[in-house]
């Protein structure tokens, strides 16, 4: 089935989330992740790669020669992350440093060359640009949720705002690496509290009978009759 560019969009955020899901990037998402603002421009800065090389790998995928293809997908990703360090450091300066060293480490990203090599190498260009739009927008809001949550609790701010009243005792744990795992393994079991769904039972009710309609041996009991009937029509 031909892949669909508003599919992969919402597959990224949602139903294949990197961070929640998938469980991907794990090194930048619990270091960087101190305040709000530091998990947008890490997730920001990988959208923008994960976009870009994408399109760029999958216009290339019928030149580059299969034997290389891992070393020219770092050629590409390791050049567009050298473009975006450079953007950062010409306009938000703050940020890059915040960032430090994570912004090179976008080169070795299992997410980014994950998605080369298992989408972007084997599709269209159009729609590899949207896999890694929403894949990149997947992992921006994972890192800027844990973000907020942990300066919410470890500042009583959010992206620098004051939110908590000042009698407020700020939790500095959460600011501390302990911090980071507590409140991703939080948001990952709220998300899966989310999407489970209840049994849903499939032995019909059936007043009369012995009751246990599904381990009844008794042919000629009229409720087993109807169980049977119930299950075939089903």
């Amino acid at each position: 089935m031909k892949a669909n560019p508003v599919e992969r969009l919402i597959n990224g955020i949602v139903k294949e989330n990197p961070t929640f899901v998938l469980m991907l990037g794990m090194c930048p998402t619990l270091a960087v992740t101190t305040s709000a603002i530091n998990g947008a421009g890490m997730g920001l800065s990988t959208t923008a790669v994960l976009m870009f090389s994408n399109l760029i790998i999958s216009a290339l995928r019928n030149i580059i020669p299969d034997r290389v293809r891992i070393p020219g997908y770092i050629v590409v990703i390791a050049s567009l992350v050298t473009i975006v360090q450079f953007l950062l450091e010409g306009y938000v300066p703050a940020v890059n440093a915040a960032l430090g060293l994570y912004i090179p480490l976008i080169v070795v990203n299992c997410i980014i060359l994950g998605r080369a090599e298992s989408f972007a190498a084997k599709n269209g260009p159009i729609v590899s640009f949207f896999d890694g739009l929403g894949m990149g927008l997947g992992f921006t809001i994972a890192l800027t949720l844990i973000g907020a949550c942990r300066e919410l609790l470890g500042a009583g701010q959010i992206f620098g705002q004051q939110i908590m009243p000042a009698s407020y005792e700020p939790i500095t744990i959460f600011i501390l690496a302990p911090g980071a795992f507590f409140v991703l393994a939080c948001l990952v079991a709220i998300q899966n509290k989310i999407k489970m769904k209840k049994p849903e039972s499939k032995i019909a009710q059936v007043s009369g009978g012995c009751g246990d309609c599904s381990n009844c041996g008794n042919s000629a009991c009229g409720s087993r009759s109807f169980f049977d009937t119930t299950v075939d029509d089903k």
